[in-house]
Formats: C-alpha cells, sequence, structure tokens
C-alpha cells in the first residue's frame, strides 16, 4: 500500500465510508447523509484512490467491504466519535435545577457585591451556591486548572496562559474620612499629605497606584495604620482622623452606616481596569458562562452607584 498523505485526506470522506459501511450501499447512504449519489460516488472513489484499495465492492444487491475496510472502519469510528465529542456543544444548564457550587475569587473589596450577587443566583437557580475565596498566591494557577470558577481582579497582573479575561470596568478612587473631618474644611492636596492615612495590604504583585500617583504628583502621604483587608478601614475610619485613599466601590455600602464622607482624590490618579478571568478550558461551560454574565451584571451596577458618590 502506498504511503498516505493526510494532508489530502479530507474528514468528509471518512464519514461518508462511515455510512456506507453501515448502509451497504451509495442509495441509502445519500438518503442518510443528505447527499446526491453521485457526490457518495465521487467521494469513494477518491478514498479509494487514497487508501489505494477498493475499500466496498458492488455484490448483488449490496456492497461488500474488503478486509481493509473492515479494519479500517474499526480503527476510524472511535476517532470520528472522539472529533464529534470534543466539537460537541457544552452541556446545557438548568439554573432552576442546578445544584452546582461555584468559586469566586476577588479582593475583599468585592464582597460588598456578594449579598446582592447570591440573592440573584439564587433567585434564578435556588439550588446553587457560591463559595467565596480570597484572593491567594496560587489564585491564578487555581483559576487556570478550573478549580475556581471566576476570579476578579486588577487588569495588569500577568496570567497564566490557560486563562481567558473579559474587562469589567475602571474603578475609580475616592478619599474616604469620618463626617465632619478637619481635612474636608480645606480640602486639597497639602491637606491629604498632612492627614494621617490607613492602608489595606493587597500583596505585592502590583505597584499601589495610589504610591505612583502621589510620587508623580511630589506628595508624599504619611501612613499611620495597614490593614489586611477592606472591611477593616470603615470601622477605623469612624472611630478616628485617618484617611482611606481606596476605589469608590470598596466603601460605597459602609459610607452611610460608619457616617463616612467620601472626596475625589485631590491628586491626579488614573482608574484601575479590573477583569473577569476564567478558565480557558471552560470556554464553552454554559454554567461558567451563566455565573460569569450574573457576577459581570452586578459589579457594573455597583461601579456605577459608587462613581455617583
Amino acid at each position: 500500500m502506498k504511503k498516505i498523505d493526510l494532508r489530502r485526506i479530507d474528514l468528509n470522506l471518512l464519514v461518508v465510508f462511515d455510512v456506507l459501511m453501515d448502509e451497504r450501499g451509495v442509495t441509502r447512504a445519500a438518503e442518510r447523509l443528505g447527499r446526491t449519489q453521485s457526490a457518495v460516488s465521487h467521494s469513494l472513489a477518491r478514498l479509494r484512490e487514497q487508501l489505494d484499495d477498493p475499500l466496498l465492492v458492488k455484490r448483488g444487491g449490496q456492497m461488500v467491504p474488503s478486509p481493509y475496510a473492515l479494519r479500517l472502519v474499526d480503527e476510524i469510528r472511535p476517532i470520528l466519535r472522539g472529533i464529534e465529542r470534543v466539537l460537541a456543544p457544552g452541556e446545557t444548564f438548568d439554573p432552576a435545577h442546578s445544584t452546582r457550587v461555584f468559586r469566586i475569587a476577588a479582593p475583599d473589596f468585592a464582597l460588598t457585591l456578594f449579598p446582592e450577587l447570591l440573592k440573584r443566583a439564587r433567585f434564578a437557580a435556588p439550588g446553587v451556591a457560591i463559595d467565596w475565596a480570597a484572593p491567594s498566591e496560587t489564585m491564578l494557577l487555581a483559576v487556570a486548572d478550573g478549580s475556581i470558577d471566576l476570579a476578579i481582579l486588577p487588569a495588569g497582573i500577568r496570567l497564566p496562559e490557560a486563562v481567558s479575561t473579559a474587562p469589567v470596568g475602571a474603578l475609580r478612587w475616592r478619599c474616604f474620612a469620618r463626617r465632619g473631618h478637619p481635612a474636608f474644611r480645606s480640602w486639597g492636596g497639602k491637606a491629604w499629605a498632612r492627614w494621617p492615612h490607613v492602608v489595606v495590604r493587597v500583596g505585592d504583585r502590583l505597584r499601589s497606584p495610589v504610591d505612583a500617583a502621589s510620587t508623580a504628583a511630589g506628595i508624599k502621604r504619611s501612613i499611620a495604620a495597614w490593614v489586611p483587608n477592606f472591611g477593616a478601614v470603615a470601622p477605623l475610619l469612624a472611630a478616628s482622623d485617618l484617611l482611606a485613599t481606596l476605589p469608590a466601590i470598596a466603601l460605597a455600602e459602609a459610607r452611610e452606616s460608619f457616617a463616612l464622607v467620601a472626596k475625589p482624590v485631590p491628586i491626579p490618579i488614573g482608574t484601575l481596569p479590573h477583569v473577569m478571568a476564567w478558565s480557558t478550558r471552560h470556554a464553552r461551560d454554559p454554567a461558567t458562562d451563566w455565573i460569569r454574565a450574573l457576577a459581570a451584571s452586578v459589579l457594573a451596577e455597583f461601579v456605577r452607584r459608587a462613581e455617583s458618590m
């Protein structure tokens, strides 16, 4: 048998061969494939030429396979079924009957979104649950391997190859302090630099945009405290004369309950673009699509609300 040039083999020829082996007749195969008899005969002729074997020979009222055709069909059928599985649309996702647990990782300022996200998720899918994970050094690896369904993170972080992203908006900055804070009597760069700040430690993957902006403006802020999460900021501001320069969304829900005031940052500072990240392996997973769309909708709503402050 001559060497086969795979570049010249059309996958559709193997599909026709598979059906011919089932039907053992050109007419029936053509009907099943929705093609003309001449088209099926032409495909068979091309395969005979390529494979240097008669494959199916007409004998009586049907076509009889050659020994090579019998061996070949046993080899190609698992391959064709495998291709069908790979190319088939993902499994359907029925929120109303799902009991899936979604794992989401995000900075803790996004916990302000969590009650609304959980409310909407359980309204549409009462059986689902959401596991909110704190960011960690291994978070992106967990996203890449699919053990975390979704992550919300700054756009500048370097991502593994197996992670897909979509922008979810840019966060604007505000300076927060207790109501009646003396800094706001004459608000500006000098007041911002004079009064001490509380800073949230968010890791060392990115330089703080606030530090970069203050350096560019030639202003240095004084830092009185570092806290491990955004949830610790509002109570601290309410009980002190500290300032906090944070994405507006971080304290949007805490402002009223802790009697805080939000002011524009008095130095030029760019917005902080964020992305939603998920495993490329789940690119066609309807369940992941569903939770991603829901989270994006809630996040966009909260960002708009925070920017109106």
